[in-house]
């Protein structure tokens, strides 16, 4: 996904094993989540993919996109996932044969497509710019590569939107700072359609959808990593983390507890 924090399990110096395995299976839970289902669909339509277009997947992960614009371009249209985690793209493919997809995969960097100049018709690209340090050069790459005419959808989150309810404030405040320090630019979500106006490129839809968690159950591994965290920083002590492990608990008994972030999408096109 390019250049990305060091920080970020999406750095290259950082795969492992474990962390590929970790990734998967977040990127397996998001598939499921309702909110992505329902920014997905709208982007997809929004996109029109036809059959026989080309098509493009930047930072494809998984490939559970990857798929579905290989069905929707077929029978002869061609899609490529381009995926810098060698473990990740390994599992993309696997799981194409086993679909029985056309989606193809390979090595890539969002900030240098290896693809000529106006050679394509659709472009994806979800989750993908708030892991750069240049995201604008990722943009001017995508506008590059896009016919006259050619569509684009991006899809990323904004994780100043994040809430956490209920518990003190002051403590949540700062639980959630550590979701905007584990992005290169956590504020992704907002700047997607003037980063494709700055690229010369149209906007033709807008939307969002905010990623709710269940309100019966604590998400507890990412609370727990979020008020270590905290903790860590002496931004709160362990007093005030546990006394909100405990306010969320008795929410969540109550079917209360609300968390969520919201994902954005914008779709537009290049002029001809």
């Amino acid at each position: 996904m390019g250049d990305t924090r060091p920080t970020s399990d999406f750095h290259a110096r950082n795969i492992t094993a474990e962390s590929v395995a970790r990734l998967v299976a977040a990127l397996d839970a998001q598939d499921t989540n309702d909110g992505v289902g329902r920014l997905r669909a709208w982007a997809h339509t929004a996109l029109d993919a036809r059959p026989g277009e080309r098509a493009i997947d930047i930072g494809s992960g998984t490939g559970s996109q990857t798929q579905a614009l290989a069905a929707a371009v077929a029978p002869h249209g061609e899609v490529l996932g381009i995926e810098p985690n060698a473990g990740i793209r390994m599992v993309a493919e696997q799981r194409a044969v086993e679909a029985g997809s056309q989606a193809r995969f390979v090595d890539g960097d969002a900030l240098t497509l290896h693809l000529p100049d106006s050679s394509v018709d659709i472009v994806w690209c979800e989750r993908v710019l708030q892991h750069l340090l240049e995201p604008e050069k990722a943009v001017a790459e995508i506008a590059r590569v896009l016919r006259p005419g050619g569509r684009v959808a991006l899809l990323d989150t904004d994780w100043a939107t994040t809430i956490l309810h209920p518990g003190d404030p002051d403590t949540i405040a700062a639980l959630t700072s550590g979701a905007l320090d584990a992005a290169a630019d956590p504020y992704s979500g907002r700047k997607l359609v003037g980063r494709l106006t700055a690229a010369g490129l149209v906007i033709d839809d807008r939307g969002s959808q905010a990623l709710l968690q269940d309100h019966t159950s604590v998400a507890w591994p990412l609370i727990r990593m979020l008020g270590d965290s905290a903790v860590s920083r002496e931004l709160i002590t362990e007093k005030q983390r546990d006394l909100l492990y405990a306010d969320i608990t008795e929410a969540a008994e109550q079917a209360a507890l609300h968390m969520s972030v919201t994902m954005f999408g914008a779709v537009a096109h290049r002029p001809w």
